[in-house]
Order: structure tokens, then sequence, then C-alpha cells
């Protein structure tokens, strides 16, 4: 079966630093476009933030974690990670990646149906 799990949420304080992880099982994450998305309560998914494969190869940043999330791949442990400094209260949500072989780049990221989704990670800042 081919999936993505999540994993590394958990409870911070405003300032502090989180390092979730994207795990693939089933097919191979570096020829695959994955994106970080969260959804905080009572509003929409929002897109995090996003690693190209086929398009152009960059990561692509929504404008309230830029300078601040950082997303990075390691092909060995077949993994993406996301990490979360100076994390702010509204930050607080449950954290979620997709994958997709599809061609991915910074205009649709945001939007594109991606092939795997998972089933998210909490995280709660506090102030």
């Amino acid at each position: 079966e081919e999936k993505v799990v999540e994993s590394g949420g958990g409870s911070v304080q405003a300032g502090g630093s989180l390092r979730l992880s994207c795990g693939a099982s089933g097919f191979a994450l570096d020829h695959y476009a994955v994106a970080w998305f969260r959804q905080a309560p009572g509003k929409g998914r929002e897109g995090v933030g996003c690693l190209t494969a086929k398009t152009d190869g960059r990561i692509y940043y929504a404008d309230s974690v830029k300078g601040r999330f950082i997303i990075s791949s390691d092909n060995a442990k077949n993994t993406v990670y996301l990490q979360m400094n100076n994390l702010k209260p509204e930050d607080t949500a449950v954290y979620s990646c997709a994958a997709t072989f599809g061609l991915v780049d910074g205009s649709n990221w945001s939007y594109f149906p991606y092939d795997h989704y998972g089933q998210g990670t909490q995280v709660t800042v506090s102030s």
C-alpha cells in the first residue's frame, strides 16, 4: 500500500521549535512533489509549503511561515521534514503532508490534487 505518514507533532511554547516528518511507504518520495498543509479549528486547509520535484525543484512557502519554517528531504530515509522555528500560537493546527507524481510548481502547489494524503499530526503552541 502506498501511503504517507506524519510524525513529530506535539505541544510547545511560543518561540519554540518542532520538526515534523513525512515518511512514505510503497513509493520513493524523491520523484514526488511533497507539500505540507495545516488546518486550524474552524478554519479551512492552508498550504504551508511545498518541495517540488519534476518542475523546478524549488521549495515554496506560504507568506505566513516564510523565514520560520524550512522544508528539507532525506532520500535515504524516504522522508520529507518540516522544521518549524519561532512558533506562534496562530501556528496551532493539524499538520499533514501530501505527495504527488504530478507537475506541481509555484503557481499550483497549494491547490493541486495530490495522490497521497496523510492523516495529520497535531501541533499546539501556547503563549
